[in-house]
């Protein structure tokens, strides 16, 4: 498993030959990788600044402890972990890949911050990073490549086969909105509170394959009866034209989760993954009804309340069709995960998102630092801390 995107050609125009996807690659069942999509701010204004080919270019002086790409505007970096197999060993990681981005940007004058928007940003002072697919995807998309200087965290989860992934891809359905509930850090967009917590999954949304898989639990069927139909059309080439909430990585043998926006802090990133891993062996284990289509009857509303009110959202439970509060569902998952969490060393992980329950998820936080400084210059100066510090 390898938890970084490869350099792909763009997608094939109608009538030429199609894709074939490679054969799931099998990995070891529950290892974790993380990718970060990093703000680069100017700590003379504050403003996303366009640094990212003098970041690459100093950061590939010296041995990296993770892997750092360029994304699609010049203003973003992406960072990726190596693949583990438990929360404390990713979180380690995580922070020694903060510590040498932050030394590596006060160098430049650049802060590294976290969040899934920058709040006063705008998008048309943007520019596309100079690599061939970034300029294709922004000829194909307009201004939207530009919109798209959002920033979101994936995590990877290895899966022993095909249709492992595609079980734990729709079983992961029912908890999506938990994930974008405690990630929510993109309230602000261009001097306004939008009001929702995560304004980032609303330009992702407006990408044509955005969305969610179609349901099957067969990867077979899924690479027969739509990937390669949907490859006969000419719209896409491999599973990096989807942008979908949850997607198989065949040639990594994962599913990646797409949903959470990128923490104010490298330990809340490490802990949403250890969630997802304990959660993957919840379900793998079989201790739930399997997913049904009928599950996403719910979903689009249920991700919605996440995004809009954060914890303070409702669900509708799939299959009772019961309402609740968010905030209660995810505390009752995370105490019926306790000792799986034992199990796998995740302890540390999921009591870190109880405190977040408690708390605030990083969304109210931001609106606390914009009235504790009336500005949101001064909400960006606490953020830019936040990264160095958590």
């Amino acid at each position: 498993m390898k938890p970084r995107r490869p350099d792909d050609a763009a997608s094939p125009a109608p009538g030429e030959a199609t894709a074939v996807l490679p054969p799931f690659a099998a990995s070891k069942p529950l290892t974790l990788g993380v990718e970060l999509e990093l703000q680069l701010v100017s700590l003379s204004d504050q403003d996303l600044v366009h640094a990212s080919p003098d970041m690459l270019a100093l950061l590939a002086r010296k041995p990296f402890p993770g892997q750092v790409v360029p994304e699609i505007t010049e203003s973003m970096l992406e960072i990726s972990t190596h693949v583990h197999a438990d929360h404390t060993a990713l979180a380690l990681e995580l922070h020694a890949i903060r510590d040498t981005l932050v030394q590596a940007g006060d160098r430049l004058n650049v802060g590294l911050c976290g969040g899934g928007t920058h709040p006063f940003q705008q998008w048309s002072e943007r520019r596309i990073f100079a690599k061939p697919r970034f300029k294709e995807v922004s000829a194909l998309y307009g201004y939207l490549a530009q919109q798209f200087t959002v920033f979101g965290q994936h995590i990877h989860v290895g899966c022993e086969s095909g249709d492992d992934a595609m079980y734990l891809l729709h079983a992961l359905s029912r908890y999506v909105p938990h994930f974008i509930a405690l990630s929510a850090s993109s309230p602000w967009v261009q001097r306004h509170d939008t009001r929702f917590d995560s304004a980032r999954l609303n330009s992702v949304f407006a990408f044509p394959l955005s969305g969610r898989a179609p349901f099957t639990l067969s990867w077979q069927v899924f690479v027969d009866d739509y990937f390669t139909r949907m490859a006969r059309t000419g719209i896409v080439k491999g599973m990096k034209d989807f942008y979908w909430d949850i997607r198989p990585k065949p040639e990594y043998g994962t599913i990646e989760l797409r949903v959470c926006d990128t923490p104010l802090g490298v330990a809340q990133a490490a802990a949403l993954a250890g969630y997802l891993q304990a959660l993957c062996r919840h379900l793998l284990e079989r201790r739930v009804p399997p997913p049904t289509e009928d599950d996403y009857l719910v979903y689009n509303y249920n991700r919605f309340q996440a995004c809009r009110f954060g914890l303070d959202g409702s669900l509708v439970h799939p299959r009772s069709h019961v309402m609740r509060s968010l905030r209660e569902d995810i505390a009752d998952t995370l105490d019926q995960l306790s000792s799986t969490a034992h199990d796998l060393g995740a302890t540390q992980a999921l009591d870190h998102l109880a405190q977040t329950l408690q708390e605030g998820n990083d969304a109210q936080r931001l609106r606390d630092a914009w009235t504790h400084s009336g500005s949101c210059e001064g909400m960006v100066d606490w953020a830019l801390g936040q990264f160095r510090s958590h």
